[in-house]
């Protein structure tokens, strides 16, 4: 019989990601079949799964911490955020439509079943699912028809670990405060609690949580330390440095601005990984090597935020004093010389001028196009491993000097002056070779080679590393029936 444990938080980014990650790794090391799942996710990051869906980027993360391809049923709903009150649905790794939050709220009944399905079909394959819970499960507001949190748990009779971070401060009050809104069932399900990124001597808590296990009526598990240098895929923010301190002469300063619907940033963190590599992220316009425009959720909206901020005059000026420039999935489309989107996917504006620095035009349809491929930067000759989530098709002479080759297949551009790249591929960065020759052509003088993956392993190695040391995994070990299967 599957074992089942769900991991919730005191707020949003509190550590749930990261602890079922590591705690995946830990028990796939102890000999067991573990899988991930979240049955809903509200995320701008996304991953392209192998059966040809997407999911949230932090299950896929889960998935390769578990040595597991992505799949869809670890993550049957994510929502992707188009404006302040509405996103894109996503059931099943498929666009199902857009809804408001208002429909949403009611649609729930129906998304349950959606991730119920899901959830039991993992059971079929695996010892233990590690479940994720999204935000808080004390949120008053969205409670009724949960499928997140509480409601979750509830309908599949699971035990629950909550994690608080004390990173923010306020812990005690956020682990005291979120088992007091919770219903008596709802806490009889926290099985333990557990304090997230703290930094100084832990013995100095120990009053503090005697009396946190004295009012809660629950065992802390332990005090997991702040994490520096860890090497995982954010999950829907920009969990990296905003610049790096290098020296002058053996760095590249790569500038990205800060789009209000940036999707799929995990593309820039190979960036933030490289120690040749000055990643700056912002929302005004500054002097770089290489100018990068990221994926984005609302191109048209995000390219009225770029003129609005001034880039487009910068980005012309960039160019006349010889920089590059590179746009990505989004920020390809915002190179050419029109966005059209006749059907109201992402904005009110059927036609819209693009920057006009490569002969092309992007058109945007309903079907989206989701695929992983293996292909080949042409005019570097290197190789290139990335996955394509777009819902554009872009035409124009420039394609004909295409960038990426795959298969049959092209995809991308590069300007007849080899100033500017564009491409529909995610991770361009991502492989070693191809991150010091693009590195190396934005004007980089013998770029290192930094493996993503490799960084990825390690840090998923040492997350499981650090949860063995400083948690009570005794607990764990039980709900999971660790003793029972090894």
């Amino acid at each position: 019989m599957t074992q089942v444990l769900m991991i919730q938080g005191t707020l949003s980014d509190a550590g749930k990601s990261t602890l079922t990650a590591g705690l995946c790794r830990y028990l796939k090391q102890q000999g067991l079949r573990v899988a991930p799942f979240k049955p809903q996710n509200m995320a701008l990051n996304s991953a392209v799964t192998v059966d040809g869906g997407e999911i949230g980027r932090a299950q896929a993360v889960q998935a390769q911490a578990c040595r597991l391809d992505c799949h869809t049923d670890m993550n049957p709903i994510l929502l992707k955020p188009q404006s302040e009150t509405g996103a894109q649905v996503i059931i099943n790794g498929q666009v199902y439509g857009f809804m408001n939050a208002r429909d949403y709220h009611q649609f729930k009944p129906v998304a349950m079943e959606f991730a119920l399905s899901a959830f039991t079909r993992l059971c079929e394959n695996y010892d233990v699912v590690i479940i994720e819970g999204a935000g808080s499960p004390a949120e008053i507001n969205l409670r009724e028809n949960d499928i997140a949190n509480m409601g979750f748990a509830e309908a599949v009779d699971c035990p629950v670990l909550l994690v608080g971070d004390i990173e923010r401060g306020g812990v005690f009050a956020q682990l005291a405060g979120t088992l007091s809104l919770l219903s008596p069932s709802e806490q009889a399900r926290i099985c333990g609690l557990i304090i997230n990124r703290f930094r100084g001597d832990v013995s100095l808590l120990t009053p503090g949580i005697d009396w946190l296990e004295n009012h809660c009526r629950k065992p802390v598990l332990g005090v997991l330390p702040y994490l520096k240098n860890l090497h995982l895929d954010g999950e829907d923010s920009l969990n990296m440095p905003a610049t790096q301190d290098l020296a002058a002469q053996s760095s590249l300063t790569v500038v990205v601005p800060r789009l209000p619907r940036m999707s799929n940033h995990t593309d820039l963190e190979s960036l933030a990984a490289h120690p040749q590599v000055n990643l700056v992220i912002t929302q005004t316009p500054q002097a770089a090597d290489l100018i990068l425009l990221p994926g984005s959720k609302a191109v048209v909206n995000d390219l009225i935020f770029l003129r609005e901020h001034g880039w487009e005059k910068h980005l012309q000026q960039h160019l006349r004093y010889g920089g590059k420039l590179i746009g990505i999935c989004g920020g390809y489309q915002m190179l050419g010389r029109s966005i059209e989107d006749p059907e109201g996917l992402e904005s009110t504006h059927e036609y819209f001028p693009g920057l006009d620095l490569l002969n092309m035009t992007s058109e945007l349809k309903t079907r989206k196009q989701l695929r992983t491929s293996k292909g080949w930067i042409r005019p570097l000759q290197v190789p290139v491993h990335g996955y394509e989530i777009h819902t554009g098709v872009s035409k124009g002479p420039d394609l004909e000097n295409y960038l990426i080759e795959y298969g049959d297949k092209k995809d991308g551009c590069i300007s007849a002056d080899g100033q500017i790249m564009g491409s529909y591929f995610h991770g361009l960065f991502d492989h070693p070779q191809a991150c010091a020759a693009l590195l190396q052509w934005a004007g980089l003088d013998q770029a290192e080679t930094v493996d993503r993956n490799a960084l990825r392993e390690a840090s998923l190695d040492r997350l499981a590393d650090e949860i063995a040391l400083h948690l009570d995994l005794s607990m764990v070990d039980q709900l999971v029936g660790l003793n029972a299967k090894v």
